[in-house]
């Protein structure tokens, strides 16, 4: 191959790269509902149009206060030492909020999603 061809494909790969990258680093869909898990178990599923706040206790004796407020969640208060799950602040979408220490997980689901856990 000449230079100039392979100057040519060199851009192409660029340019198909970017396009890519734009794709996947796009933020996700503000999500309707938010599954709260416990353990590993499904605890409730949250619907955040709501606003509400409840209380999940961990088997170790951890305890979370999980808020819904104006169609974002957030873990509000945490007995856990870090207290990362409350940094992340109140989400609407996009990487799951974990509470390691405290075993929970709150990950959000699109309306589709939700119609086969509600039956």
């Amino acid at each position: 191959m000449k230079t100039k061809q392979w100057i040519l494909l060199i851009c192409l790969l660029l340019i198909l790269c970017a396009g890519l990258s734009v794709f996947l680093l796009r933020p996700g869909e503000n999500a309707c509902f938010a599954e709260i898990i416990s353990d590993g178990a499904a605890v409730k599923t949250v619907d955040l149009r709501v606003d509400q706040s409840f209380t999940v206790d961990a088997p170790n004796g951890g305890r979370n206060t999980v808020t819904v407020r104006e169609g974002k969640i957030a873990v509000t208060e945490a007995s856990c030492p870090d207290h990362y799950c409350m940094a992340r602040g109140y989400c609407d979408g996009g990487a799951q909020i974990v509470c390691l220490p405290n075993r929970l997980v709150i990950r959000f689901l699109g309306e589709r999603e939700v119609d086969l856990d509600l039956g």
